[in-house]
């Protein structure tokens, strides 16, 4: 859970760390941690711009009944959320309790954050 990966991270604030070679559980939990934040960071700069595109789109008129672009993206992104919390909440559950328990949920969340970001680049460029 987020709260963990947190907890994480700030125990582990001080110290040194390289992580093109983290060779301790704990530098390779924090630095899943850091490129996890990498990747939120992208996905929420990616977030913008397809937001504004499909509120652009719902700037012209169609009336079909239907919730418009943004409303539906909206929607859609909420549920991602929930799904890739606890989807990696689940993945961490193979290490419940254990020191790699927080590697395993921060590199599921960055790897489904990675591709979440595609999906949203996809949607504004085909």
């Amino acid at each position: 859970d987020l709260t963990m990966l947190v907890a994480v991270l700030v125990l582990m604030q001080g110290a040194p760390l390289d992580c093109a070679d983290p060779y301790t559980q704990m530098a390779m939990s924090r630095c899943a941690v850091l490129e996890f934040q990498e990747s939120d960071a992208e996905l929420n700069a990616q977030w913008k711009l397809t937001a504004a595109e499909m509120k652009r789109r719902d700037a012209e008129p169609i009336d079909d009944g239907r919730p418009g672009y943004f409303e539906t993206l909206l929607a859609a992104q909420r549920a991602w959320i929930a799904y890739r919390d606890t989807h990696c909440t689940a993945e961490g559950y193979y290490a419940r309790g254990g020191s790699m328990e927080s590697l395993l949920v921060s590199t599921c969340m960055t790897d489904l954050t990675k591709q979440r970001t595609r999906d949203l680049r996809d949607l504004i460029t085909q």
